[in-house]
């Protein structure tokens, strides 16, 4: 192969990460050529419903996934958090680069902390997520739902369309807007999306050839937290429809998974933990979301949880 075909979304924050992959693919292989097919998906293109309610995050996927099928591209870059738990058995993830920073963003002008809001301030956010941890933090907030861009929810929020929003900071810090970034919501008060942060590469299950070149530039801790995340996530039937997060981390051999369900009705939530090692991120990931359901997460599940 001299040509490399990477198949991305259109928006700024999509393009960069495959940029940044097309960087990494060209480091690691001298003379590889790689490209990049912009493609608009549905989820792009609807933006004035939620993402539960036009079929979730996986919506961001099937057009780049046909276009692999079709031999348009021979793989495509995600963010790892809308990938669907279960991939399709004809497509692999070989590689999963090093995370950028897992945490949330709390994004004002006028206050620096989440805390100093005025009461009955509107915050903006688009991920059910989000809001069962605002409401459990903040019950007095109007918690509105944000669609869109980077720079669209950007441009919304400067527009006196909202109080305050709440992003990723790793999208924010790789398109260069770091700055906007007024406090970070992190572990153990906050707890992110499963694995926030992280890139992933997918191509085609039977493509040996773009999997063993993307391969080399996966990062093991990375895809071992990520694991842990995820196996949770699946064991919960998490999606755009259940206020699911977790977070791991790794210390030496050992890891630490730490986790939330919520409603994101009223705020009302459990947490749960374990430390396991850290050969066996996925049955750490079971074991933290029994944990979840003996405490009773299962009140929000079946409420929450589309079953279609």
């Amino acid at each position: 192969m001299t040509t490399l075909r990477i198949a991305t979304r259109k928006s700024p924050l999509a393009l960069w990460q495959s940029e940044h992959v097309a960087h990494l693919l060209r480091a690691a292989h001298p003379g590889l050529a790689v490209e990049l097919v912009p493609m608009s998906t549905r989820g792009d293109e609807v933006l004035d419903r939620s993402l539960a309610a036009i079929g979730g995050k996986g919506l961001f996927l099937k057009e780049l996934e046909l276009a692999m099928l079709r031999g348009e591209a021979d793989c495509a870059v995600h963010s790892l958090k809308v990938v669907p738990m279960e991939v399709d058995a004809t497509f692999a993830l070989p590689a999963f680069p090093a995370r950028a920073d897992h945490a949330d963003a709390f994004i004002r002008s006028q206050v620096a902390t989440f805390a100093a809001l005025p009461p009955g301030a509107c915050v903006g956010t688009s991920s059910l997520r989000r809001q069962a941890q605002l409401r459990a933090l903040r019950p007095d907030l109007e918690v509105r739902d944000l669609r869109g861009n980077v720079n669209t929810r950007l441009a919304k929020l400067d527009a006196g369309e909202y109080d305050a929003i709440v992003l990723a900071c790793a999208g924010l810090e790789r398109l260069g807007l770091g700055g906007r970034i007024r406090a970070r919501l992190d572990a153990p008060d906050w707890l992110p999306a499963p694995a926030q942060g992280v890139i992933a590469i997918e191509c085609r299950g039977d493509d040996a050839q773009t999997i063993a070149l993307c391969r080399v530039f996966d990062h093991g801790p990375t895809r071992i937290c990520a694991g842990a995340e995820r196996a949770l996530n699946l064991a919960l039937h998490g999606s755009c429809h259940v206020p699911v997060a977790a977070f791991a981390q790794l210390d030496g051999d050992a890891l630490e998974l730490q986790a939330l369900v919520g409603s994101a009705s009223d705020g009302r939530s459990v947490r749960a933990r374990a430390v396991g090692p850290a050969s066996a991120p996925d049955a750490l990931g079971r074991e933290v979301a029994e944990k979840l359901v003996a405490a009773g997460a299962g009140e929000f599940l079946p409420a929450l949880h589309d079953p279609s």
